[in-house]
């Protein structure tokens, strides 16, 4: 899923790229300890954050819910 927002100012194949990266444990322009986070989160089963930038330097995320069930593309003031 995606927001609206994200759709219009985030590129497809930046979000397609960005996608790959959150699936390949890449969590993009997070500190240490949020990565550390993600990390445990894998084994724990909590959400899964990633935080990217596009080339025009727009500002996204990606999360993925607890359950796993969805992951949807943001940007930080659709949080």
């Amino acid at each position: 899923m995606a927001t609206q927002a994200a759709l219009i100012r985030v590129p497809p194949e930046e979000i397609a790229s960005a996608l790959v990266r959150h699936q390949n444990r890449d969590w993009g322009n997070l500190s240490a300890s949020d990565r550390f986070a993600n990390d445990q989160a894998l084994r724990e089963g909590t959400r899964i954050l990633s935080a990217y930038r596009s080339a025009a330097g727009e500002p996204f995320w990606i999360l993925t819910g607890a359950d796993r069930s969805a992951t949807t593309v943001l940007l930080p003031e659709d949080y």
